[in-house]
């Protein structure tokens, strides 16, 4: 049995590749189906590390019953949201406009036009074929009404996208506001925003992490720290195999909902990257009454860094260097399976006396803290023994890796590989692992040869073979971003010429003018002019789990504009932000890439250029201690790094040219001296 599907390049959509449902791939023949038959369409959007997804597709989509209902008055097409973010966005919206509010699976019915008529989330299986029959009904009896209420949901909608957004700058006092409106929302026992479900919130530490470096805010570094310590200390964090769960169920980060995303852990190894880091600084600095707090902080950052890491190269690489999409929250239909633990477990693999120290260091109750008397692992205080607790993790490790596996999500997705290639890259440059930069560099050579097509750069890949969905625009901003730091870290021309490239291709494209007057907005569409027209051109208008296109731009421009020197695109990146501005004054949690943008474009974007001489890898060590978190720190020779045209040694002696935005202080050549132009 199959249908549809069967030539997918997305794993999610392969799994419903032999349902008795006669699925179609979102595009032009289904729907020239849904005309030449006068059938609504069907469209179940899902993704494959995604509980309810699998449920529904359990109860329903391999049901015969439901296959033949569907297949006898509707074109069933299934979208997986990670491949066509455009499809989702355009028909969330209509979902949370029709329900108020939104999730996964989500099932909408739409008019062979692509109008949608009636929109929900998950249903069970009684509930789908009533809905079923009442739109069979409807269609047949009242289609012209049917039509008329799609129609009205995309004027609505288009008229709500169409509507002024507003812009704002991110000037200074913006940014001291949205801390002040961040400190308001804190969850100030158990760090993080708001209460549950409780997501990472990567993008709005970054901000605290660089306003902090510009500012010497307190409020800002004691929000990062406790957060960042809550979440590596949790149960939202892999104890045992590193790695960051996509979201805790509850405020106190304990039960995780247990899918594992690239795109967190990407953000959040970079996150931890500077974390790392700015600890560093302020032990140095003798800050926190003494140095003890930062340094804990320090290593708790560093062994963050090292396990994600870890896990990024472990179990998310691909064959050809890439980096998969997630790992499902279910192991054989079960939530958290691989990962839960009793206490008599851990006798079984560690014996009586360790079983029991193992449990009350990883908080495993006898009632447990998630399902059937079962815990998650956390590790609320440092083991007092280190070198027990690496044997008894090792060991724990092993017995886990015996139990069945969440499936892998293997698809390639150019955003998330662009934010997995700046994190390796830069954190391989700060801890100084040139294994982690040279994944980078794999990850970046298969998602530039592969994913550009024509000059036209797509959305994903699977097994070296390219999907057909165009890239949008989150897709050239995070790989973008990526490029410009591997260029940073490597000194590697390539990869600064094909982020240029890219990036004046992308503000022709997806920009509403590539060439605004002074002090205008840049407005970035999630999808280019000349991409698929759907029934609404997307838009987001705020970053969620990932920045969205708007805020990816630019802060790709501003990267750009300072690694290659260019005024041009420092300008357009500042006033591709200013459309951020109006969300980060409501709620800041929603622009947290736009803030961590503009704390760059505010502080100049620093940069530090070191030429080739004698000195440089002391100079070079220097930046990678004292250089605050935002900026760009890039070693080599003219011909390589166009910051360093012009800006040669001194003397046959490595010099460092410290710059802020286009403008550059006068070369400095020994490390007291470079260590006094980057004090705050």
């Amino acid at each position: 049995m199959a249908n549809g599907l069967t030539n997918a390049t997305s794993p999610y959509l392969l799994q419903h590749a032999e349902n008795p449902v006669d699925w179609w791939e979102w595009g032009d023949e289904a729907f020239a189906e849904a005309r030449a038959t006068n059938r609504p369409v069907f469209l179940s959007v899902g993704y494959a590390a995604c509980h309810w997804c699998h449920v529904m597709a359990h109860e329903s989509f391999e049901d015969r019953g439901v296959a033949d209902v569907l297949n006898a008055g509707f074109v069933p097409v299934k979208v997986d949201r990670e491949e066509r973010p455009d499809v989702d966005a355009v028909y969330m919206d209509a979902t949370v406009a029709m329900t108020g509010q939104g999730g996964w699976p989500m099932t909408c019915l739409l008019t062979p036009e692509g109008d949608p008529f009636w929109c929900g989330t998950y249903l069970p299986r009684p509930q789908l074929l009533q809905l079923l029959q009442a739109i069979s009904t409807a269609w047949g009896d009242r289609e012209a009404e049917v039509r008329a209420s799609g129609a009205a949901v995309v004027d609505a909608l288009t008229r709500a996208q169409s509507a002024p957004g507003g812009s704002l700058p991110l000037d200074t006092d913006l940014l001291g506001d949205a801390v002040a409106s961040l400190t308001r929302s804190f969850d100030q026992e158990h760090g993080g925003f708001g209460t549950a479900p409780k997501f990472p919130p990567s993008m709005v530490l970054e901000f605290l992490l660089r306003h902090h470096a510009r500012t010497g805010s307190t409020s800002a570094w004691r929000m990062l720290k406790e957060t960042a310590v809550a979440m590596a200390r949790g149960g939202l964090y892999d104890q045992l195999g590193g790695g960051f769960a996509r979201y805790a169920v509850d405020r106190a980060w304990v039960v995780p909902h247990f899918e594992k995303m690239l795109y967190d852990n990407a953000q959040l190894l970079r996150v931890y990257a500077h974390v790392w880091q700015a600890a560093g600084q302020r032990a140095s600095a003798g800050h926190d009454g003494d140095t003890g707090e930062a340094t804990a902080l320090r290593a708790l950052a560093e062994r963050v860094v090292r396990e994600t890491a870890q896990f990024l190269l472990t179990d998310l690489r691909t064959t050809e260097g890439g980096f998969a999409s997630s790992l499902d929250a279910d192991t054989d239909g079960v939530e958290g399976a691989t990962y839960v633990w009793t206490p008599e477990q851990l006798v079984e693999v560690l014996g009586p006396d360790d079983g029991a120290r193992a449990a009350d260091l990883l908080a495993v109750t006898p009632g447990g803290t998630f399902e059937h008397g079962t815990s998650t692992l956390q590790l609320l205080s440092d083991p007092d023994d280190p070198q027990w607790w690496a044997g008894a993790r090792s060991h724990l490790r092993a017995a886990r890796a015996a139990r069945p596996q969440p499936d892998l999500d293997d698809k390639v997705v150019t955003a998330w590989n662009g934010l997995a290639i700046a994190a390796l890259a830069e954190a391989g440059w700060l801890l100084e692992e040139p294994d982690w930069v040279r994944a980078a560099t794999h990850a970046a050579t298969l998602v530039v040869g592969t994913h550009l097509v024509d000059g036209r750069l797509r959305r994903s890949s699977r097994a070296g073979r390219v999907g057909s969905a165009e890239a949008v625009a989150e897709d050239h901003g995070d790989l973008i971003e990526g490029l410009v730091v591997l260029h940073a870290v490597t000194a590697d021309p390539q990869w600064l010429h094909v982020a240029g490239t890219l990036l004046d291709d992308a503000v022709a494209r997806f920009g509403d003018d590539a060439t605004p007057a002074p002090g205008e907005a840049l407005v970035i569409h999630d999808t280019a002019s000349n991409a698929e027209r759907l029934v609404l051109r997307p838009r987001a208008r705020g970053d969620n789990a990932e920045p969205c296109g708007q805020s990816a731009i630019a802060s790709a421009l501003l990267s750009y504009g300072a690694a290659a020197g260019s005024g041009r695109h420092l300008e357009l990146g500042r006033q591709a932000l200013a459309p951020m501005g109006t969300i980060a004054a409501r709620d800041p949690r929603f622009a947290g890439w736009a803030l961590a943008a503009a704390e760059a474009a505010t502080a100049g974007p620093l940069q530090v250029a070191i030429s080739d001489g004698t000195g440089q890898e002391e100079l070079q060590a220097v930046a990678r201690e004292a250089a605050p978190a935002g900026s760009l720190v890039v070693a080599g020779r003219a011909g390589q790094v166009p910051l360093l045209e012009d800006r040669p040694d001194v003397d046959g002696l490595a010099a460092a040219y410290v710059c802020r935005g286009t403008v550059c202080d006068l070369p400095v050549t020994t490390a007291a001296a470079l260590r006094e132009a980057l004090r705050p």
